[in-house]
């Protein structure tokens, strides 16, 4: 089932989030709603607060953007509870951007390998080491369970220069080729 995304301005998306265990209800369908909907609104990583869930738990695809001949480089999995226990190299600039954040994109310097503990959908543990794209897509949305959205990495005159649209997305402005709830905050009485 193809769910809606969270759009920035939305208060899930700045939390951090919550462990889960083996019995968090109909987990291995939530995995598979979240790849529908990521595959759907075009993405290569979607975490659980960006569908309105505060748990930990994320899911990456990076075998179809790798060169063909080349799939067998990407990952495809679920992250569950997920802890980065180290980060090596020099820190490398690549244009990101997030699905609850549509049309925006921006600079974001990251380190090129990573070593990360996780369960799988079926809460086997694994610590694995990824470096290049693999590791970036896993901070990016290792960033989301933690309520850090990529902006929070982009140099300051960059945010500035995006506030504008930001506010639009803030006020449900912002066009998506998927289904997104936007913020709207109570009135006052």
């Amino acid at each position: 089932m193809i769910l809606p995304i969270y759009a920035y301005g939305q208060p899930v998306l700045r939390k951090e989030t919550e462990d889960i265990d083996e019995n968090y209800p109909n987990l291995k369908q939530l995995v598979a709603d979240m790849f529908e909907t990521m595959y759907h609104a075009e993405g290569i990583g979607l975490a659980a607060p960006q569908i309105g869930l505060g748990v930990r738990l994320f899911i990456v695809d990076t075998v179809q953007i790798q060169e063909e001949g080349e799939e067998h480089l990407g990952i495809k999995k679920a992250f569950i509870n997920a802890t980065i226990l180290e980060e090596e190299g020099e820190e490398w600039p690549y244009e990101e951007g997030c699905l609850s954040i549509p049309k925006i994109t921006g600079d974001v310097e990251r380190k090129p390998r990573i070593l990360i503990e996780y369960y799988d959908e079926d809460f086997n543990l694994h610590e694995e080491w990824y470096d290049g794209m693999n590791a970036r897509v896993i901070q990016h949305e290792y960033d989301h369970v933690d309520g850090i959205l990529f902006l929070e990495h982009l140099k300051p005159l960059k945010r500035r220069m995006l506030k504008r649209k930001l506010e639009s997305i803030k006020k449900g402005e912002a066009e998506a080729d998927y289904k997104m709830i936007f913020h709207t905050p109570k009135k006052k009485r």
